[in-house]
């Protein structure tokens, strides 16, 4: 029978273009070296300088900060889907170029901005946030590290852990309390720089997966932060994060659906290989089923996420479709990953099947940038709300 066609996915010729090319750079100068990076827990730095010397590194700053000037975001959903599908992901390129990079330009003033994006765009300034502590995770109220004015600089006191980049990094955008007994979310963001006196990085955290991703504690000890290194208005940190998070949970679902895709072309080529009782496992009706179920459930989530990608590009994502999108992909993720490990059967926990490394991988998805919990609350909080509008009401 003749299905409905299917529209090309919306990306232009150039960055298709963008996209082969990105592809050969991964095949030739990232994948060959991610196993050594995995077993010292870190990326060599020179993977960001060659990632800034070819342009794959931040593609949306203007061309004075040495950047393309391009700030369609499907420029990095090409960037995110190739480095999740390559296996790369524990590079955490993005967390660098897409969701740190931007608070400079969207907080931040010229000066800051000349002073530290040329160098990011060039892969020799490698950037963190630090928001996470060891008992404020998604509630930022919960922060306990503070500073306070003095003159020309503030007092930074406090600790971060689960930094990503948190050894690499060479600028970290702090987030700090600084009215804590008036007011709980009255914050502001630090630009602390590598090498500040009172700025010191603990362990290298051990984690289950993404192996090449240094994930690190930090601690700021009466750090003097000049004033010329305020990101943004005092006071209004915690508002800055949260214009933030929509762009983040994007960035996270993209990764998280390709990665999903993957597993799936995994698990189904290893179906068609494995026999048992006479036949593939691609023969049985569990399986064809199992896998049938998940195909639907990705290219559904695709033209969501694909839909979000547009609503972006033209300034109306919400924080409610962000969480759903971030949702449903960090889920999938998981449940493809566990599929692919279930039709693999024994293979499938063995580190040198690629599958097992996706699972372990997979799972801090539904964590990071808001707990699946977290994003049910916001999304319950629309359609249960009293302005909740019924579908057939809706202007389409």
């Amino acid at each position: 029978q003749q299905g409905i066609p299917m529209l090309p996915r919306d990306f232009t010729e150039e960055q298709s273009m963008f996209r082969a090319a990105y592809r050969r750079f991964l095949a030739a100068e990232i994948v060959p070296h991610m196993e050594r990076w995995r077993e010292q827990r870190i990326v060599d730095r020179e993977a960001f300088l060659k990632a800034g010397a070819e342009g794959y590194l931040m593609v949306w700053p203007d061309e004075k900060y040495g950047g393309m000037g391009d700030n369609d975001f499907r420029f990095e959903q090409v960037i995110l889907e190739e480095t999740a599908y390559a296996r790369v992901g524990d590079w955490y390129n993005s967390l660098h170029s897409r969701l740190v990079g931007p608070y400079l330009t969207r907080f931040g003033n010229e000066e800051q901005c000349m002073r530290f994006l040329p160098r990011c765009v060039k892969g020799e300034c490698i950037l963190a946030i630090a928001m996470t502590e060891p008992d404020a995770g998604s509630d930022l109220a919960g922060m306990r590290t503070h500073a306070e004015e003095h003159g020309d600089h503030w007092l930074l006191n406090g600790a971060k852990t689960y930094i990503s980049n948190g050894i690499n990094a060479d600028l970290v955008i702090v987030a700090a309390k600084t009215d804590p007994q008036n007011n709980p979310h009255h914050m502001t963001l630090f630009l602390v720089e590598r090498g500040m006196a009172g700025f010191e990085r603990g362990r290298n955290l051990v984690k289950m997966g993404q192996k090449a991703q240094d994930t690190a504690e930090l601690f700021f000890n009466n750090v003097k932060v000049p004033k010329a290194n305020v990101l943004g208005m005092p006071g209004e940190g915690f508002k800055y994060l949260m214009k933030g998070l929509a762009e983040e949970r994007l960035i996270g679902a993209c990764g998280a659906l390709s990665s999903a895709q993957l597993s799936y072309d995994l698990a189904a080529a290893y179906a068609h290989e494995r026999k048992a009782f006479g036949k593939t496992l691609a023969g049985f009706q569990n399986t064809q089923f199992k896998l049938a179920e998940l195909r639907t459930e990705l290219d559904v989530a695709q033209c969501f996420i694909d839909q979000c990608v547009r609503a972006i590009n033209a300034g109306a994502l919400t924080a409610v479709d962000a969480a759903k999108a971030k949702l449903i992909a960090s889920e999938l993720q998981i449940k493809s990953a566990d599929l692919g490990v279930q039709l693999h059967g024994g293979a499938g926990y063995m580190d040198e099947y690629p599958i097992s490394r996706q699972f372990t991988d997979a799972r801090i998805a539904t964590i990071y940038a808001g707990s699946s919990e977290v994003m049910k609350i916001i999304i319950s909080r629309d359609c249960l709300s009293e302005k909740y509008e019924p579908f057939n009401t809706r202007n389409f």
